[in-house]
């Protein structure tokens, strides 16, 4: 029989086309072939195979209207959400960071799990709450030291509210009565509200989530500029700002492993020595929490540079020597 030569070659793996698709719907703007390379990690032409297999089986599958070069591919008023389905064990993945999270995030994922649950019972008619049970009975989490606030969620949904719709906050804050503008929430040991406070400077400074009160969201808005959360707080080794040090470590080639798979902070470099040991660089500020770091590294770690750093690194070990031996 001979063949139609205009017939696309097709992609067979059908647990990848599943993957792909749940991938495209999840997307709103679609996907790109590049896309397709570093999530299956396959050679470009595979991608293409992978996309008119895909663009065959279904129909509303179609190359999207974008502005830029790159082409997009995606569903043009369809849904495949039968498709898309949750195991147990992601769902019990899921209760354990709920449980292990602050007060803010446990609410958020309680909401996104029971959607979940909710889900899977009505497709699959199953219990699901059994399930999850059984799996978590024989998996546990190490206890973890870390400071426990009350937190308003009230007060929350309003400064969320407030940030999404850029709108100025008016609160009270240690007792004593502020106006902000909310920029972002960073999630550490503790919740804070990046914020600059009107009237003070252009300057953000972070606000502890738990000691808001009285939070009302004023029908004001402001202009937000170009102000990036993420590249604000990794300008700081942890949370807070100050005095930027460009870090030098030296670490014993004893704990080179951890090391080398360690992320201390995004400007990191990170370099194996020959003798084994391993050299960490970064810039950061937040000398208290870069100091406090180091010093769960114990005698594996040598600060090279800067000198001040180290200085002060030796001052507080000479206090809390003081202090054992008082």
């Amino acid at each position: 029989m001979e063949q139609n030569m205009e017939e696309k070659p097709r992609y067979s793996r059908i647990t990848d086309i599943i993957d792909l698709i749940i991938l495209m719907q999840s997307r709103f703007n679609g996907i790109t072939l590049a896309d397709i390379q570093e999530k299956f990690n396959v050679s470009r032409r595979t991608a293409e195979r992978m996309r008119d297999s895909l663009m065959n089986i279904l129909p509303s599958v179609q190359e999207l209207e974008t502005d830029g070069r790159i082409k997009r591919w995606g569903f043009v008023n369809y849904s495949m959400c039968e498709v898309i389905n949750f195991a147990n064990n992601e769902i019990a993945i899921l209760e354990k960071i709920k449980n292990k999270a602050d007060v803010v995030t446990q609410a958020d994922l309680a909401k996104i799990i029971d959607k979940i649950k909710a889900l899977q019972t009505r497709k699959n008619n199953i219990d699901i709450e059994k399930e999850v049970e059984y799996l978590m009975h024989f998996e546990g989490s190490a206890v973890k030291q870390s400071p426990k606030y009350k937190l308003n969620l009230d007060n929350v949904q309003k400064i969320r509210s407030a940030i999404k719709e850029h709108l100025k906050l008016k609160a009270k804050y240690n007792d004593k009565e502020k106006l902000l503008l909310p920029l972002g929430l960073i999630f550490s040991n503790k919740v804070y509200l990046v914020a600059i406070e009107e009237n003070k400077g252009d300057s953000p400074y972070h606000y502890l989530l738990h000691k808001f009160s009285d939070v009302e969201v004023i029908s004001e808005k402001f202009e937000k500029e170009d102000f990036d959360l993420q590249n604000f707080a990794n300008q700081s080794f942890g949370i807070y700002q100050g005095e930027s040090y460009s870090v030098k470590l030296e670490f014993d080639k004893s704990c080179a492993h951890d090391v080398l798979n360690f992320n201390f902070h995004p400007t990191q470099k990170i370099k194996e020595q020959k003798n084994g040991n391993v050299l960490v660089e970064f810039k950061a500020s937040g000398e208290r929490e870069i100091l406090w770091h180091i010093f769960t590294w114990g005698d594996k770690v040598k600060i090279l540079e800067p000198k001040a750093l180290k200085l002060k690194y030796v001052e507080m070990m000479e206090n809390c020597i003081k202090v054992q031996n008082s």
